[in-house]
């Protein structure tokens, strides 16, 4: 057995919605516009299908395609909580960041849904080295993943995969390696890129960490 590359970087599949971004706060918005109800009215804790919001399979694939190609929320939608900093903490120790995500699911919508997001990582500071759009998640060859989808998770793990699940309540009956928030997240992959053998760079105090070096390194416009 070879002992692993310390110089190879440890490559990490980050998925987007509900993980980077607030899918479900988005999508919410747009659900009540449709229905004329109230957001409020509309629990955020809630399953993966949509059950405690009325929605079918055939209401929730019309009303996403209206919310990315109308709504736009691949472009707008918020960002959770810790997301830019730790990925930029991550980056700068050596991990090597990679989208995977399955953002092409409208058809006929591709260019919209790509475009957005692109403009919405940029918008958010989330660094990544490259980005793969779809759907079967273990054909992409990373060392460990984070994503909120339960089947992603099991597919992942039925592969072989390390894959941490990112809390949400349409998950919690799925055993094994959680973060609640991206500060666990953080630290599990660098534990993970430890125990892997890989060489991680550990930030120098009063330096500029996460994303605020974006702001800090901006040139001054008049």
């Amino acid at each position: 057995m070879t002992s692993p590359d310390p110089n190879k970087p440890f490559i990490f599949g980050v998925d987007l919605d509900g993980v980077c971004g607030d899918y479900t706060l988005a999508f919410r918005e747009v659900v009540a516009e449709e229905f004329g109800v109230t957001p409020e009215s509309l629990p955020l804790e809630r399953s993966w299908d949509f059950n405690e919001w009325g929605l079918t399979p055939e209401t929730f694939e019309a009303l996403h395609q209206k919310a990315v190609l109308e709504k736009r929320i691949f472009r707008d939608m918020a960002v959770m909580d810790g997301c830019a900093d730790a990925l930029w903490r991550l980056s700068d120790a050596g991990v090597w960041i990679r989208i995977v995500t399955h953002r092409l699911y409208v058809n006929w919508g591709h260019a919209t849904a790509v475009a957005d997001t692109v403009q919405w990582l940029d918008n958010a500071r989330i660094p990544y080295r490259d980005i793969c759009f779809l759907g079967a998640k273990p054909e992409v060859a990373c060392d460990a993943y984070v994503d909120d989808g339960g089947h992603n998770i099991i597919g992942l793990r039925d592969a072989g995969n390390t894959v941490i699940a990112f809390d949400m309540p349409y998950n919690r009956s799925i055993p094994g390696l959680r973060a609640h928030d991206w500060s666990e997240v953080e630290q599990i992959v660098l534990d993970l890129a430890i125990q892997g053998g890989r060489y991680v760079e550990v930030q120098l105090p009063g330096f500029p960490s996460g994303a605020e070096r974006l702001d800090t390194n901006r040139p001054e416009t008049e």
